[in-house]
């Protein structure tokens, strides 16, 4: 028989094979990536940028722009014929229609104070602006990702991995380019960009995400 003073002595290991159990139902298994050996690769999209920029991007854009004149105009009376066109037609459906274009022309104004610095380009020699170029550094928005046919929503895991990967355009492009602009006494100068944009309410000027861009000297 039994007295009392056992019953601690037996309820220990019961005690270890319990969680002993309850630790071999519940595994926890490291996400895969190259640093610890997995099969799949951790996902950069930095990198990713850079490997494809020169190779894919920029002659791809260089073939599919058209002069910002006559893209805006199509677009504004028949966006779906600007789009085969200009745009990427493998767009998802419920996204806006964003074209590539050739801007050559005179900076009338520039906002070089923000982050988020532009310069308003005058195309056709009225002196009025007819589209804003940013110069960064902080680049808005992912026109340069959503002009290219050949990157898809479904290529990647999920939303924010998208995501990320058009910020990385424009961080490399500030990197790269913008980063290189003059930021002093820009009115008068001439300026030259190859880029995408998406339109926007029609209330402001189209705003030009440049993949190369050039800045004259002073008048």
């Amino acid at each position: 028989m039994l007295n009392k003073l056992t019953w601690p002595i037996l309820a220990v290991p019961i005690l270890a094979m319990s969680v002993g159990l309850s630790l071999t139902a519940c595994k926890i298994l490291p996400t895969p990536s190259a640093e610890n050996g997995g099969n799949a690769p951790a996902f950069n999209p930095d990198k990713m940028v850079e490997e494809i920029w020169a190779a894919k991007v920029i002659p791809y854009l260089q073939q599919k722009a058209g002069p910002f004149a006559e893209v805006h105009a199509l677009a504004k009376t028949d966006p779906a014929a600007a789009g085969a066109k200009y745009g990427n037609p493998k767009k998802q459906a419920n996204s806006p229609w964003t074209f590539a274009v050739r801007l050559e022309g005179k900076i009338v104004a520039a906002n070089t104070q923000s982050r988020a610095a532009t310069i308003d380009i005058d195309a056709d020699g009225d002196g009025k602006a007819d589209a804003r170029v940013q110069i960064g550094p902080a680049v808005r928005g992912t026109a340069l990702r959503d002009s290219l046919d050949f990157i898809q929503f479904n290529d990647f895991t999920n939303q924010i991995d998208f995501a990320q990967f058009g910020k990385s355009f424009n961080i490399y492009v500030d990197k790269t380019v913008l980063s290189k602009l003059p930021r002093e006494t820009l009115e008068g100068r001439t300026a030259k960009v190859l880029g995408a944009y998406t339109p926007g309410s029609g209330q402001d000027l189209p705003l030009v995400t440049p993949a190369e861009a050039e800045i004259g000297p002073k008048p």
